[in-house]
């Protein structure tokens, strides 16, 4: 029997203001796709399909053993937030304590408890778009009001809209969600530009969440945080997750590396919301930061190479034209002339005609947020995390000929 709740109980009014991931829906669409025997090329979802590095699992394996399967502080246990306050602080130039780091159930964990923390309803939070949209969505769930900073294509990919970001401030902005090395358009700050979101932080006495998810996802150059600039560790939280660099998403592991005082209130909540994260896949997160990591150059190898041959094949079809970032594992390729082409004017129908046609599954720009006053271009996110090179070549061989047609 399928209960369908045909009591008339109102439920929550927040509800109607909660998002999704919308990557996930794109993911179904998909799913559906393939069960009727179709081929599916998978560039819609940035997850792995890397394996999470042996001395991880051994690491955890024998916590399990060991007897680390009952509760443990809300905070995390001792030894992983000592080794995260050591490994982010000394790659960021900062000196963290473990009583600045709590540990999380994964990254996202980390937006809703500094929304939670930080924000009052009623308050503004600034967020980009496109965007992660779990932003909005727990920015509006909380009583929130969620205004949007854009971005301008340029000849190096993109760069924030600062003047915009600037005239989005008024006396109830309260905070600011900076994500360099940005998922869903790969584009990372110039130090200027950094500075710049720095020097808008303080002078409006704004709090930061620096979603840092990619910071050692790259493929040359050093990632800088913007909490090492001057005034901005205050006022600072850093989204760590474990997700990318160790492929372990579904692991759900990661940590807030906050203010003192925010990380205590962060601990509080992690004691409200899920008591603890799983005991026994915190001591896989020891040994990733303190042990082994030669298998994270393999990893990173195999996604330079995976980007290359995707970058090459999309600027080489009729009406695409693509930046190759420097890090993270997603591209957003601009369709423009292609959508001309195919006589579409819709980036929905066009996502969904092109996977009928050839089987290949991505995102499109409307899947990270609400499109922007003024936008003319079309563009679509491709993340070549999770598909090998040799599906990406056919998946785009079979893409570039529909296009061509």
């Amino acid at each position: 029997m399928c209960i369908t709740g045909g009591l008339a109980m109102a439920l929550a009014e927040r509800l109607e203001r909660l998002g999704t991931e919308t990557a996930f829906a794109v993911s179904l669409a998909a799913a559906e796709w393939g069960a009727k025997g179709n081929r599916i090329f998978p560039f819609h979802l940035g997850d792995l399909n890397i394996a999470t590095p042996q001395n991880v699992v051994d690491a955890m394996n024998k916590a399990i053993k060991d007897g680390k399967t009952g509760y443990c502080p809300a905070a995390g246990i001792p030894q992983l937030r000592e080794a995260l306050a050591e490994d982010v602080g000394s790659r960021r130039g900062l000196n963290f304590a473990p009583s600045n780091v709590v540990v999380q159930p994964g990254g996202k964990p980390v937006i809703t408890k500094f929304i939670q923390t930080v924000m009052n309803p009623g308050d503004e939070v600034l967020y980009p778009n496109p965007g992660y949209p779990i932003y909005e969505s727990q920015i509006e769930y909380f009583g929130g009001v969620a205004k949007s900073y854009r971005y301008i294509p340029s000849s190096t990919g993109f760069n924030i809209d600062l003047d915009h970001l600037k005239s989005q401030i008024t006396s109830r902005t309260k905070a600011i969600i900076y994500n360099d090395l940005q998922n869903p358009i790969g584009a990372e700050s110039t130090d200027a530009e950094r500075e710049a979101v720095a020097e808008i932080a303080i002078k409006h006495n704004l709090w930061v969440l620096s979603d840092e998810a990619y910071f050692e996802m790259r493929y040359s150059g050093s990632s800088k945080s913007i909490a090492s600039l001057p005034g901005m560790l205050e006022r600072t939280v850093i989204l760590y997750t474990f997700s990318k660099k160790f492929a372990m998403t579904g692991w759900r592991l990661g940590a807030a590396i906050a203010p003192t005082e925010l990380a205590n209130q962060i601990a509080k909540l992690n004691t409200n919301d899920e008591s603890c994260t799983t005991h026994f896949v915190q001591y896989g997160g020891v040994e990733g930061v303190r042990g082994d990591q030669s298998s994270i150059p393999k990893m990173l190898n195999t996604l330079k190479e995976r980007r290359d041959i995707a970058v090459n094949m999309l600027n080489a079809m009729p009406g695409v034209s693509c930046h190759s970032p420097e890090a993270a594992f997603y591209l957003f390729p601009d369709v423009t002339e292609a959508m001309e082409r195919k006589g579409i004017d819709d980036l929905a129908m066009f996502a969904e005609k092109a996977l009928h046609a050839t089987g290949v599954s991505f995102c499109t720009r409307r899947h990270f947020g609400r499109p922007q006053e003024g936008e003319k271009r079309n563009y679509v996110r491709f993340a070549f995390s999770g598909i090998d090179k040799q599906d990406i070549q056919e998946g785009m061989d079979l893409l570039g000929s529909w296009i061509a047609e």
